[in-house]
């Protein structure tokens, strides 16, 4: 019950601030950070940080209807077609309920709510079970395995998710925390 109203009340989530945090070597996950705002139309904004060629670069992004614009540690921003940008990262998965962290709930597998704790000073429940690879890859695209998931929902408001941590071999986790939910999000392309 708890997980199910959880995914319903995400697939309604209009925009959010996000952060996503690599710890750790995931294999065929080439992005390590990401900070920035979405919306659930698929635009996104931010800045991050992925591993090219086996150095960390520092990145900025926008993600306005199909194109991506990525901007590096040096030149301008460079035109990606969105079709292309899950080789990079797709942060408009995050709220896509076909592919984002709504799918994750709904495809969390034996979850059992184990504790009540504070997230950033929000009462939650510690929920945790598994979410297969078929699931996961929605919003971490290259993963090859599943992952033990965390998820930390809301007391209140639907139980929306505050934070997800999936946990792979040899100690390696992923975490991405929502905060700033439907509070309004201007996307707007570079010139």
């Amino acid at each position: 019950m708890l997980i199910r109203d959880a995914a319903a009340g995400t697939s309604e989530i209009t925009s959010t601030h996000f952060t996503l945090q690599v710890n750790g070597a995931v294999p065929g996950l080439s992005v390590r950070s990401l900070d920035g705002d979405l919306t659930r139309e698929g635009e996104a904004q931010g800045t991050g940080t992925i591993e090219q060629a086996g150095q960390l670069v520092e990145i900025e992004f926008v993600l306005t209807g199909d194109v991506l614009h990525l901007k590096g540690p040096t030149g301008g921003f460079q035109q990606i077609p969105a079709a292309l940008s899950s080789s990079v990262y797709d942060p408009s998965a995050v709220l896509d309920p076909e592919r984002g962290v709504a799918n994750l709930l709904s495809g969390m597998r034996d979850p059992v709510t184990r504790a009540r704790e504070d997230v950033g000073g929000t009462p939650a429940y510690k929920v945790t079970g598994t979410v297969p690879r078929e699931v996961l890859s929605g919003v971490l695209p290259g993963v090859e395995s599943g992952a033990d998931l965390t998820v930390w929902l809301r007391e209140d408001g639907g139980h929306l998710p505050l934070k997800a941590s999936a946990a792979f071999p040899d100690d390696a986790t992923v975490d991405v925390t929502l905060s700033d939910v439907d509070k309004p999000v201007t996307v707007t392309p570079p010139a």
